[in-house]
């Protein structure tokens, strides 16, 4: 059975720091790039970053490029995501998703891309 569980979210002041884990069981971790999406409410999901399965080739969305870093641990299946510099509009429910294949480039940042798998998010709130 495939799971993926988002953690680490929370409510945090402006300017503050969380960061996110996405812990995967029951499909292979190591071989795909993997994806954190956000959605915030009336908003469509969009893509925040990605990184390839060696963790070493990274992309972040425009809006978030300096404050987030993606990263990964392979042998422990696990997805982060740590966010520094929190602005009220990173408010949203964060998404992990395995792409199927091992790439950060072209659809990576759009739900319509190369997905098979998604957590069921975590809640992230900023206060101004």
């Amino acid at each position: 059975q495939v799971q993926m569980v988002e953690s680490g979210g929370g409510l945090v002041q402006a300017g503050g720091s969380l960061r996110l884990s996405c812990t995967a069981s029951g499909l292979t971790f190591d071989a795909y790039a993997m994806a954190w999406f956000r959605q915030a409410p009336g908003k469509e999901r969009e893509g925040v970053s990605c990184v390839t399965a060696s963790g070493i080739s990274t992309a972040y969305a425009s809006s978030v490029k300096g404050r987030f870093t993606i990263s990964r641990d392979n042998a422990k299946n696990t997805l982060y995501l740590q966010m520094n510099n929190l602005k009220p509009e990173d408010t949203a429910m964060y998404y992990c998703a395995r792409l199927t294949l091992n790439v950060c480039s072209g659809s990576w940042s759009t739900v319509a891309g190369p997905f098979d798998f998604w957590g069921q998010g975590t809640q992230v709130t900023v206060s101004s």
